[in-house]
């Protein structure tokens, strides 16, 4: 098998969002090359370990043509003509007379016994008709269309094949280097460019394939070793995204080369690619600016490149821009030039590792900066100018948090970025002055020994932020802090700071080989974020929020239509969906236990620490991180790593744990929890699960807790007969729910009635999360989970009542959508009379600790959601207060969304609020606002908030999930924006990409709440009808399983809750 290149005989799986021109062409016609090759003499035929299909809708690109189109009467003719040329080639003479496009006529009735010379009569005009039409199919100067042959075939030459049919590109060749140069008019937002890459031939071949999409070639130039340069044609296939050079004789391994390619394109009107963008200054003009987003697959919308992680090389970048705009790329600038053109060029210096092509960056625009030296370390966080006083909390916060990745991990910031930076040093040592200006070769010197690290923000930018290498892009909301900011809203800054700086040792320095091991990217940097914060920035209380977004991962986990944490990966859409909670949270979840598993503090540490400095600038998988871990010593107690963790990314899914007690002998058996056992597949499937465990007789402290590894279906262990209860999973370190029996859930609820601090807070949302869980599953009753739920009065702890509010929330507006009334009401007032007290508790004033904050503004908005007098009084007079103040008097970070909330309510106070929010500048406060506005009950608003947002003026498209999202969660919205997504399902996936996390967040928030057959009707109809357009999106299995088990549920704990609220 060749060692490079892919020889599958199979098809590849062509994506279903077919782009712009090429969305309904109908699926390519192949035929086997290598058997075939013949038909095409332009072409030598290829090796047989180099098979490759002719799709039929390639198209040929000519140094200087552009796309040869042909008109739809002689396309639909040309493919007819090459669809009888296959058969005639490949098909037996059978196989061709039942596929004929001609009938034959039945004899007239007289003749029903015809003579051997009629019969031989028939059957010579038979021959003689088809033998004429085949030389008019196939005469050479012919264009043969629906009207026959009514022209020459003068402009229409036969086609040469694409020579690959894969989705990943082959690897027979590979980059060393970019030389890029743009060229961005900002004023007709299109750009051209240039693109020299410099090549190694590392297998025999014949062909190179590489990616672009919608970059119009009009110049192609290959140099092989010292040769001379020479004019060559460029293949194109759409559908794939690929473009290809054909070569008559073969490419030599070690041989290096060198593609040059001019083009130009139209700047993306999306959120992705090289895109335009725009903002209102605070003078009221429009600001206009270009930024790119290339993860995942992106790059190739830029420049012509081969757009996989494993194909790492250096880039030079040049953007020539007015001279009133600025530039910024990876790298720092080396120097500007004045262009003829009244133009001037940036140049920045090449960059200084390997990378991949999704970390390329570059922004055309007006940004103003702020700085700090830290650790040989320039620290820069840009936004535009009338927000740069937002920006001091993002220097300090990324300063701290570079010093202490570092630190941890025995590696400097990995990007030395080798300009000369005057301001690097001396705006931190006035004395370097004096002395740069005496000795300004020393300078340049010790400038370029600094390392470089860019953060911006950008008005117009989907994702939360991109961790471009020495160039992370941020939406405004995720880097931006007004200098009153609450502690919950520095929160949310330092987070995604954290995360995206822990990408540039995972990720960037070290990179997943493809897409399909995304968690080793996603998951260690959302681990090392949380991990981070609890040491740089304590002050910040990060563990109530990783403790919730690893009960969030559990629920998504638990469906049949989830995915293992490593999985194939064969299209852009799967791509797209990689980008979820399993990859993320589950991620982050599976390497907190494994750590918590070890014994010794630093053995984790170590095992990265070697995982880092032994693939740095490379490529790895899944495997190579548990064999650098394992590599590690430990204790004779613990297992092999790889063996002990590959269960849990190998198989979608996790364990449900159960314990059962007799005597001093504990058993636990463990199977997979998951939540559609009809119709899905059962497998034997098996965890190696660290369980961690504490009784009665000590619980606290960390020092409390016992191990157990259980590797097999069951296993025992032994405790003291006088212990009196278990409670499994210590601190929720683990990736797995438990279910104690009757008896066991029994002694912890009245453990926790005698003494709520009995159990650490974590364990005590654990056994929420989890009973919540089992009642779902169907192993608990629901009367179980209000039992356990009769401690929570006495509750003062924040992830407890917030994990027990988001349950009973879920109900409640389950039984709300579905009309029931009487439940609803009693539901609300089970709420209202459990939280109460701790409701009425809450303050209305500032408060400083984050925990705090989180249980307040969880306990008010669900206050204020049900209707609770006093809650809305409140908020109703601190809006009014804001509002007489002309928004001067401050409203507390943590309470901003429930005060907005209540007055979107009002039809006085509504248009009040969009006026706020039309002339809002700090942007948190302003997304806080939006979430108001969506959450009318007013049915005209509603449509109103819907279409403003798809069309993007007043409210940004980026911000269009989170109106869906809000919109869903109210009785009078969510049909209404149910049938929007149905009625504009064609304008959502041109601006948020089929799969991508904005379609994934779009659906699961439109349907999550459907519980009824006539709904789970409507949502499999129409996705059913979206075909290639997004039917096979793994979110619509998630959104169809979801309305199932809604319905099952209800249709099971109707009664109870009717009996027991």
């Amino acid at each position: 098998m060749d060692p490079f290149d892919s020889n599958s005989t199979e098809r590849a799986n062509l994506p279903r969002n077919m782009i712009e021109n090429s969305m309904f062409e109908e699926e390519p016609d192949v035929v086997d090359l290598a058997k075939d090759s013949a038909a095409f003499p332009t072409f030598p035929a290829l090796d047989p370990d180099e098979v490759a299909y002719e799709p039929r809708s390639s198209r040929l690109l000519v140094r200087g043509l552009g796309e040869n189109d042909m008109d739809e009467d002689e396309e639909d003719c040309e493919s007819s003509a090459r669809l009888l040329g296959m058969s005639f080639m490949n098909r037996s003479s059978a196989h061709r007379s039942n596929s004929s496009p001609y009938t034959r006529q039945a004899p007239p009735r007289s003749c029903s016994r015809p003579s051997a010379r009629t019969m031989v009569v028939c059957v010579l005009f038979l021959v003689i008709v088809a033998s004429m039409t085949m030389v008019l199919y196939f005469l050479p100067g012919c264009t043969f269309t629906k009207t026959g042959c009514r022209k020459e075939n003068k402009t229409t030459p036969i086609e040469p094949p694409f020579p690959w049919s894969q989705f990943r590109l082959p690897h027979s060749i590979r980059p060393l280097s970019y030389d890029l140069t743009l060229n961005p008019d900002l004023d007709n937002m299109n750009f051209t460019g240039s693109t020299v890459i410099k090549m190694v031939v590392l297998h025999n071949t014949k062909r190179i394939v590489l990616h672009s999409a919608n970059l119009n070639i009009s110049k192609a130039t290959f140099k092989l070793d010292d040769g001379e340069a020479s004019d060559v044609t460029v293949l194109e296939y759409k559908p794939r995204q690929q473009i290809a050079l054909n070569f008559s004789e073969e490419l030599k391994a070690g041989q290096y080369c060198v593609l040059t390619l001019d083009y130009s394109a139209n700047l993306s009107h999306t959120y992705d690619g090289f895109y335009n963008s725009s903002y209102t200054d605070k003078d009221g003009n429009k600001r206009v600016l270009a930024a790119t987003q290339f993860e995942p697959l992106s790059a190739r919308k830029a420049f012509p490149c081969f757009d996989e992680p494993a194909f790492k090389a250096t880039f030079l970048i040049k953007i020539n821009r007015k001279p009133d705009y600025m530039t910024l790329s990876n790298m720092p600038k080396a120097k500007t030039t004045p262009l003829n053109n009244g133009l001037v060029q940036d140049e920045f210096e090449m960059t200084s590792v390997n990378m991949s092509t999704y970390l390329v960056a570059f922004i055309v625009g007006n940004f103003t900066p702020v700085s700090k030296n830290v650790s040989e370390i320039l620290v820069s966080v840009y936004s535009v100018p009338e927000k740069k006083e937002h920006t001091d909390y993002a220097l300090d916060a990324a300063s701290k948090l570079l010093d202490f990745y570092n630190d941890f991990f025995e590696i400097n910031f990995p990007l030395k970025k080798l300009g000369e930076y005057p301001l690097a040093l001396a705006c931190f040592n006035p004395p370097m002055i004096v002395l740069s200006c005496l000795l300004p070769s020393l300078h340049t010197l010790i400038c370029s020994l600094s390392f470089l690290s860019d953060l911006i923000a950008i008005p117009d930018f989907l994702a939360g932020a991109m961790e471009n290498w020495g160039l992370i892009t941020f939406r405004e909301t995720s880097l931006l802090v007004g200098k009153q900011s609450s502690p919950l809203e520095k929160q949310v800054v330092a987070s995604v700071i954290a995360h995206e700086l822990a990408h540039q040792w995972f990720g960037n320095l070290v990179t997943m080989s493809w897409w399909n091991d995304l968690w080793l990217n996603e998951g260690f940097a959302t681990y090392m974020q949380y991990m981070s914060l609890q040491t740089v920035l304590p002050q910040l209380d990060i563990g109530n929020l990783f403790l919730a977004v690893r009960f969030r991962a559990l629920d998504k986990d638990a469906l049949n239509s989830s995915h293992a944490v490593s999985t194939a990966v064969n299209s852009p859409e799967q791509v797209e969906e990689m980008f979820d909670s399993v990859s993320y949270e589950k991620g982050a979840s599976i390497l907190l236990m494994l750590n918590a598993s070890l014994s010794g503090d630093q053995q984790f540490r170590k095992g990265i620490i070697q995982y880092l400095k032994q693939f740095s600038g490379l490529n790895t998988d899944t495997n190579d991180l548990w064999n650098s871990l394992t590599q590690i010593e430990v204790s004779t107690q613990h297992q092999n790593v790889s063996e002990m963790m590959s269960s849990w990314t190998s198989q979608k899914g996790f364990p449900l744990v159960t314990v059962s007690r007799k005597g001093d002998q504990v058993t636990l058996t463990q199977e997979h929890f998951l939540l559609t056992s009809d119709n899905a597949t059962h497998t034997s499937s098996l965890w190696n699960i660290p369980v961690t465990y504490v009784s009665d007789n000590c619980s606290l402290a960390p020092e409390c807790r016992q191990l157990f590894t259980l590797k097999t279906k069951s296993g025992t262990f032994k405790v003291p007969e006088s212990v009196k209860w278990l409670k499994l999973n210590y601190r929720n370190t683990g990736f797995y729910i438990v279910h104690y029996g009757d008896d066991g859930w029994a002694a912890l609820r009245d453990a926790l009635a005698n003494d709520v601090s009995v159990l650490t807070h974590e364990d005590r949302a654990s056994l929420i999360h989890n009973i919540f869980a089992l009642s779902r599953l169907g192993r608990v009753s629901f009367r179980h989970v209000l039992n356990l739920l009769n401690y929570i009065s006495n509750e003062t702890e924040t992830s407890p009542v917030t994990e027990a509010l988001l349950q009973l929330n879920k109900i409640y507006q389950l039984l709300d959508k579905r009309q029931e009334y009487s439940l609803v009401a009693r539901m609300k007032t089970y709420i209202l009379h459990h939280f109460g007290s701790l409701m009425d508790k809450q303050t209305w004033e500032e408060q400083e600790s984050v925990s705090k904050q989180e249980l307040r503004s969880a306990l008010l908005e669900t206050a204020c959601g049900l209707d609770d007098e006093n809650c809305t009084q409140q908020a109703k007079a601190l809006f009014k207060q804001y509002v007489d103040s002309n928004a001067t008097s401050r409203i507390p970070g943590d309470l901003q969304q429930v005060v907005f909330n209540v007055a979107a309510q009002s039809a006085e106070d509504w248009p009040t609020l969009l006026n706020l929010y039309g002339h809002a500048t700090y942007d948190a406060e302003k997304r806080k606002m939006l979430r108001g506005l969506a959450s009318t009950q007013d049915a005209r608003k509603i449509v109103w908030i819907l279409k403003a947002g798809l069309k993007g003026n007043l409210i940004q498209t980026q911000e269009l999930p989170l109106v869906i999202s809000t919109v869903c969660k109210g009785f009078a919205g969510y049909l209404f924006a149910w049938d929007f997504i149905q009625e504009n399902w064609d304008r959502l996936i041109e601006k948020f990409p089929v799969g991508s996390f904005a379609i994934q967040t779009i659906i699961n928030s439109a349907t999550s709440q459907f519980s009824t057959q006539a709904h789970l009707d409507q949502v499999q109809g129409f996705f059913s009808s979206l075909k290639e357009r997004g039917s096979q999106m793994r979110s619509v299995q998630e959104a169809l399983e979801t309305i199932r088990l809604n319905k099952r549920w209800m249709e099971k704990n109707l009664r109870t809750l009717q009996k027991w609220l």
